[in-house]
């Protein structure tokens, strides 16, 4: 039996491999909630590169606020666990300790809060998705009827959901005369920070008015636009990186070379030295979330839908195909670009260019259904905001129209050769009722659809936006998404 990535056997492991060049009883100053595979990826590699560097105090704590899966994988490894960077040059190695402490909020509420009342935890950082901020995405507000929320003003000290734990942590520290720690969302969220501290004041106003203004007046919500693609990790991920270590991990996690992190600098109680590591300190966060959001998440979201309806398992064998790829900067290009207002100095071009390498990379098996999944709560900023912005200039917008149009034969649950379609999404069960009703007829399924307002709010009425959706759909449910893809973009 080969041995399994922990501390005890860090020394074992190849020369070739990067480890953590600190004392791996690295004190924790922030906690994290949602810590899946993106996390791992992305904010707690920023920190274990941060405490390479000398810094102490900012080891992190990871919460799982609903599957125990990374707790039990991670804690007979120390909390240790491979990132892979991998690209068509081959695979990179690197083992992070940057998380030192795994809980799982089920298991034992009270053992999270105590960590995120802790006086040495200065931040919180969350990836959740965007459905575990129990919000409505059309007008960024706390959903009040979600039932995690009921839960949580019914039973404040037992949370449920992420602005749950917040605001009962938030009130824990106000009461023991302990500052706020910030919160840092990083998620894909429109105006994230200003989003979050919105949903969380509104929870903590519903508890207690004071509470209410506390949160809203004293709390640092600074936003964030994060990127890295980070596919999920397969069995042959597990064995790859075994070999590469000589040694067993149950959790490593893949990612491409590429990573970005802009965080708005408003921090309430101090911040690690981020900019040491690349992070980019902005005043600013909306610019960068936008291009981002518009350019690389609606064009990854229009991937997965009309890629998975034509039969492509992953996003690089669909930018494999010419049509696709030529669907992607044409999107790109024509209707998302002039929605953007970016600051002075930014090379869109570039960027732009360098999505659709990264789209592209052979080495990552990214899975259009992955990417698939909770679409509702996806497409308001993704593509509904940018063709709302298009309509608002008197311009045309059919490959947004496309691309919104394949998420409502994607949530059909039926693919083009007949076979059920796994739709992972909040509204699943809504979505899949309005279309069996419709059927598969584009005049009836396209304003089903439309009528769901946490997704298209006022728009769907619109006209000049409703007609190229139906017009998109009707294509895609006569003669597929390949051959549409093919037509939409000149053959």
């Amino acid at each position: 039996m080969s041995p399994r990535l922990s501390l005890s056997t860090l020394n074992r492991l190849p020369a070739a491999v990067a480890r953590p060049a600190y004392d791996i009883a690295a004190e924790v100053g922030v906690v994290h909630l949602g810590v899946g595979a993106f996390h791992r990826a992305h904010q707690a590699a920023y920190l274990d590169a941060i405490l390479s560097r000398g810094h102490k105090g900012w080891a992190i704590c990871g919460a799982s606020l609903r599957s125990p899966d990374t707790s039990d994988a991670l804690d007979p490894q120390d909390g240790l666990y491979t990132l892979a960077e991998r690209s068509g040059a081959g695979d990179k190695l690197r083992v992070i300790g940057s998380l030192r402490r795994l809980l799982v909020a089920p298991r034992d509420p009270g053992a999270l809060l105590a960590a995120m009342c802790d006086p040495r935890v200065r931040i919180v950082t969350l990836t959740v998705t965007e459905k575990g901020y129990c919000h409505d995405p059309a007008s960024g507000t706390l959903d009040e009827a979600h039932r995690d929320i009921r839960a949580d003003l019914a039973s404040p000290h037992r949370p449920v959901s992420a602005p749950g734990y917040l605001v009962a942590a938030l009130a824990r520290r106000r009461a023991a005369g302990i500052a706020p720690f910030t919160v840092l969302t990083c998620d894909n969220l429109p105006a994230n920070g200003k989003t979050v501290a919105r949903v969380t004041a509104r929870l903590a106003a519903l508890r207690d008015a004071d509470l209410g203004r506390f949160v809203a007046g004293e709390v640092a919500f600074p936003s964030t636009m994060v990127d890295r693609i980070v596919p999920a990790t397969t069995d042959d991920d597990r064995a790859m990186v075994a070999a590469g270590l000589g040694m067993a991990d149950a959790w490593p996690v893949m990612a491409e070379p590429f990573t970005q992190w802009v965080v708005e600098d408003r921090f309430s109680l101090g911040r690690p030295p981020l900019d040491e590591v690349g992070v980019e300190l902005v005043s600013d966060v909306a610019p960068f979330e936008h291009m981002k959001l518009r350019l690389l998440n609606g064009a990854h979201s229009t991937l997965a839908y009309l890629g998975y309806l034509a039969g492509h398992a992953t996003i690089a064998e669909t930018m494999a195909v010419p049509a696709f790829a030529r669907l992607v900067a044409r999107l790109q290009d024509e209707e998302v670009t002039p929605t953007l207002h970016l600051p002075a100095g930014v090379d869109v071009a570039a960027y732009k260019a360098a999505l659709r390498e990264r789209f592209a990379n052979p080495a990552l098996k990214h899975r259009t259904w992955q990417i698939a999944m909770d679409g509702s709560q996806k497409l308001p900023q993704r593509l509904v905001a940018p063709a709302r912005d298009r309509l608002a200039a008197g311009a045309p917008l059919p490959l947004l129209a496309l691309g919104i149009a394949g998420w409502m034969r994607y949530v059909t649950g039926r693919d083009e050769q007949g076979g059920a379609i796994d739709v992972r999404d909040p509204l699943a069960t809504r979505l899949k009722a309005l279309a069996d009703a419709a059927g598969p007829d584009a005049d009836r399924l396209a304003p089903a659809l439309l009528s769901v307002r946490e997704v298209f709010g006022d728009l769907g009425a619109d006209p000049h936006f409703a007609g190229p959706v139906r017009a998109a759909l009707s294509r895609l449910l006569a003669q597929g998404a390949a051959a549409t893809v093919e037509e939409a973009v000149g053959g």
